[in-house]
């Protein structure tokens, strides 16, 4: 992990930038890194600052501990509640819709054009753990990885971004098989559905994120920017769309060097 890491310990997060990667680890251990309003915040605000590092060209979000997230802390819908947290506005408060807006900040700015995110996932990704490592470009799982959406099953529908991914990933029919059975998946599947980039021996998952995110950084960085801002046009373009996006891309990039390069 970097030396220079801060600290969010409220929002039971950690996070650090070295050689142009930052770290993000989810650190509240005791509860396998269960998600409350105040990690999502942090992960905000930590996502605010990392963009407006020009340095960082690669992110990666991972668990401390056995587990990579064990979603929403239960807590949460208890009496009692998560001590220190707040309950927020109940669902008839006008400003409901609003709150679950600021908990999806948490998710969003993964897919920034000037960073490629990367979930570095053991153990369980549930619920919104689940939708944290799909929030991410790319997902490198441990062999023992174990993934679920298990909203639906707590009478709740995923709202923390990861519907759309889900469905690009795995097509609507499997979504909605995955989703309303709230079944787990296990590594072996995860990597069959495309879920995974990655599927290795636990042991080799840091080592695996760290080489791949070595690899991110080695090229250009306008063009590797350019590039993901180009591809993520790509599905909802018609081929000669994205054929004009090319050719503009490739000239906006070229005017902005010196010189010049030749096409391809």
């Amino acid at each position: 992990m970097p030396g220079d890491e801060n600290l969010l310990p409220a929002a039971g997060l950690r996070w650090g930038v070295q050689d142009g990667v930052a770290t993000i680890t989810l650190s509240r251990p005791e509860r396998r890194n269960a998600m409350t309003p105040t990690m999502w915040g942090g992960l905000a605000e930590v996502g605010a600052k990392i963009l407006a590092d020009a340095s960082v060209r690669v992110v990666v979000i991972r668990g401390e501990g056995p587990s990579f997230c064990a979603g929403i802390d239960l807590r949460m819908f208890s009496e009692e509640g998560v001590p220190g947290e707040d309950r927020g506005p109940g669902i008839d408060d006008p400003g409901f819709g609003e709150h679950i807006r600021a908990y999806q900040e948490g998710y969003l700015w993964l897919r920034d054009d000037r960073i490629v995110s990367i979930a570095a996932v053991q153990g369980h990704a549930i619920g919104a753990g689940f939708q944290l490592a799909l929030a991410c470009d790319l997902r490198v799982l441990a062999d023992n990885a174990r993934l679920c959406m298990k909203e639906p099953a707590l009478g709740l529908v995923p709202d923390l971004t990861g519907t759309k991914p889900l469905v690009e990933l795995v097509g609507r029919s499997r979504a909605i098989e995955l989703c309303l059975s709230a079944r787990t998946v296990d590594a072996q599947e995860a990597g069959q559905l495309r879920l995974a980039e990655y599927v290795v021996p636990a042991g080799d998952l840091e080592t695996k994120v760290a080489d791949l995110a070595r690899q991110l950084t080695s090229t250009d960085v306008t063009a590797a920017r350019a590039t993901k801002a180009l591809l993520a046009t790509a599905a909802a373009n018609s081929l000669e769309q994205q054929a004009a996006a090319e050719r503009a891309a490739q000239a906006k990039l070229l005017r902005g060097v010196a010189g010049g390069r030749p096409p391809g």
